[in-house]
């Protein structure tokens, strides 16, 4: 059975997308609300696994990863059992069923051009019942998505939580942690330094410098994974956008500040942005389309895509319903 969250889950939920890290006192005084309040409301949550706090590398800074976005299209009497199948692959992002019932959207982290060249040229073709794919390089993925609060938060809220990034530092020279510690953050990002020293056979010391290193350099991206439709949200929809290649950066940086875009990135093919939004029903996704999409220049063709269920979403795997 499904939890049922007030407005004070949802909105305690919303800090934690924005900020999977935050301490308690931070999350209390950007609600309003006492910090007793938020750990007897959040607590539940977390240990229930409703909010999973993770991590993803940014592929933008790990030079070996090879960002795709898949379109596959199979035969709908195999369509979960070949999107369950992507989905047991550790380097899918997200796998979602679209709205026709015959394809399935998927984003994968490839290890390099040889696991690229491995999936489209071996592994899917292989795949019984899959009828025909596009694959498109995500040439710029744009980080706000990262911290999506599903628009539950003020401005002043969601600014006092995500301050304007600085630049990238440096990439650090690799520790011998590092992948080990990404892996422990990708179970459990709101893990103390003490405890993932411990799990790690470190100090809390050394894991709190690589930790801020790491996210510093932008190596990788706290995330806090939910069910949206916890949160209200009961419409979701890719967007296949087409622009101008001068409107392209702007166009992408605007979708995704935007308080109902939890994904935007840059793709090669037909289509050269590609947009997930998530919408309170399918009026208020026609709103976005008319309102926000419709007030951009440029924008020279736009497919619609609406999803049917998620089996993955932040490399986390959905439970199913």
């Amino acid at each position: 059975m499904q939890p049922v969250l007030d407005a004070i889950d949802r909105r305690i939920a919303a800090v934690l997308m924005a900020a999977p890290r935050a301490s308690w006192r931070t999350v209390a005084e950007v609600l309003g609300v006492s910090e007793r309040t938020v750990v007897r409301r959040a607590a539940p949550l977390l240990h229930s696994g409703v909010l999973r706090p993770t991590a993803v590398r940014n592929p933008a800074r790990h030079p070996g990863l090879v960002p795709i976005a898949l379109r596959i299209r199979c035969r709908p009497s195999r369509i979960k059992a070949i999107a369950a199948g992507l989905a047991r692959r550790p380097d899918t992002v997200w796998v979602d069923v679209l709205g026709g019932g015959n394809e399935i959207s998927s984003v994968l982290f490839l290890e390099g051009p040889q696991a690229r060249t491995a999936l489209l040229l071996r592994d899917l073709p292989a795949t019984a019942d899959v009828l025909s794919w596009d694959a498109h390089d995500l040439m710029k993925v744009h980080p706000a998505g990262f911290s999506w609060s599903a628009g539950l938060l003020t401005e002043d809220q969601y600014a006092a939580l995500t301050p304007v990034p600085p630049e990238p530092a440096p990439a650090p020279e690799p520790g011998p942690l590092d992948a080990r510690l990404i892996d422990q953050l990708t179970a459990d990002a709101r893990a103390g330094c003490t405890e993932l020293a411990a799990r790690l056979g470190s100090s809390a010391t050394t894991v709190r410098r690589r930790l801020d290193l790491l996210l510093g350099a932008h190596l990788l991206r706290l995330a806090t994974e939910v069910d949206l439709r916890l949160l209200g949200v009961g419409s979701e929809a890719l967007l296949w956008i087409t622009t101008g290649p001068g409107s392209l950066d702007g166009t992408g940086q605007r979708l995704s500040r935007h308080p109902q875009v939890r994904f935007a990135a840059a793709t090669t093919g037909a289509a050269n942005l590609l947009v997930a939004v998530a919408a309170e029903d399918l009026g208020g996704l026609y709103d976005f389309l008319t309102g926000t999409v419709g007030a951009l220049d440029d924008v020279r063709a736009l497919e619609v895509t609406p999803i049917l269920s998620s089996v993955k979403r932040t490399g986390l795997l959905r439970p199913a319903d």
